[in-house]
C-alpha cells in the first residue's frame, strides 16, 4: 500500500489520534492535569500542522530530520536544567500534583527519547507517522517551552507564601525539595529549565516556518 495514499492517510490519523489519547491518559494518570493539558494540546496542534503539511507527502526528509535532531538535542541539554533545579517537584507544588524528579526522568529523559530516535528514522525512511511525532516535538518540547516563562507568575498551590522548600505527600507519592519559585514570594525570576527553554524553540519555530514554506514543494 502507498504510505501517502488515501486510505494511508485515513489510517495514520487514526492512529495518531489513538496515539495521543494514551499518551494523554497516560501523563494524567502519572503527572497530573496542568502537564497533561499542556502536552495534549500540543500534540492536537501538532496533529492539524501534520495534516496541512507533510500526511499527504513527505517534505525533504533530510532537512526534516536536521531540523528533528536539532530540536532533540536541545531539549536534552534543556532536560539537564530541568533535572538539576528539580523541575517535577517545583511542578508539584505549583499545581498540586505528583510530580518527583524519578518520574520525570523514567517518563522524559529514558522513555520518550527511544521514540525520538526511531522517529528520526522514520523521517528519513518518508513513514507518514513520523512526520506526526516530529510535529508534535516541534510545537511541544519546542515552541511550548515558553510557559517556563509564565510558571514564575503563578500563585503555587501548596504553601504560596512559604518562600522555603517542602515535603509533603500527594496522591500517596512523598516529595522532598519542592521548591517555590511564584516571583512575588522570593523576587526572583526562575523557574525549574527557564534558563534553556529557549535553545529547543529555537530549532523547533525554524522547523514550522520551514515546513510550512516548503509543504507545496517537490520532496
Amino acid at each position: 500500500m502507498d504510505m501517502y495514499s488515501a486510505r494511508a492517510q485515513a489510517v495514520n490519523q487514526g492512529v495518531s489520534l489513538a496515539l495521543i489519547v494514551l499518551f494523554v491518559a497516560a501523563l494524567k494518570i502519572n503527572v497530573g492535569v496542568p502537564p497533561t493539558i499542556i502536552v495534549g494540546a500540543s500534540a492536537l496542534v501538532g496533529f492539524f500542522c501534520w495534516r496541512a503539511t507533510s500526511l499527504r507527502r513527505a517534505v525533504t526528509p533530510v532537512a526534516t530530520t536536521i531540523l528533528f535532531l536539532l530540536t532533540t538535542a536541545a531539549l536534552h541539554v534543556h532536560m539537564y536544567e530541568e533535572h538539576s533545579a528539580l523541575f517535577g517537584p517545583a511542578m508539584s507544588r505549583l499545581f498540586g500534583i505528583a510530580f518527583p524528579d524519578e518520574r520525570f526522568m523514567q517518563i522524559f529523559v529514558f522513555a520518550l527519547p527511544t521514540l525520538y530516535y526511531l522517529t528520526a528514522i522514520g523521517l528519513l525512511l518518508r513513514v507518514p507517522l513520523a512526520g506526526f511525532v516530529a510535529w508534535f516535538i516541534f510545537i511541544g518540547p519546542g515552541i511550548a517551552e515558553f510557559t517556563h516563562f509564565v510558571f514564575p507568575l503563578i500563585t503555587p498551590a501548596l504553601e504560596p507564601a512559604n518562600p522555603a522548600p517542602i515535603n509533603a505527600v500527594i496522591n500517596g507519592v512523598s516529595l522532598e525539595g519542592m521548591a517555590n519559585h511564584h516571583l512575588a514570594v522570593t523576587g526572583r525570576y526562575y523557574f525549574p529549565g527557564m534558563y534553556t527553554a529557549i535553545l529547543p524553540m529555537i530549532p523547533g519555530i525554524c522547523a514550522v516556518w520551514w515546513l510550512f514554506r516548503n509543504r507545496r514543494l517537490p520532496s
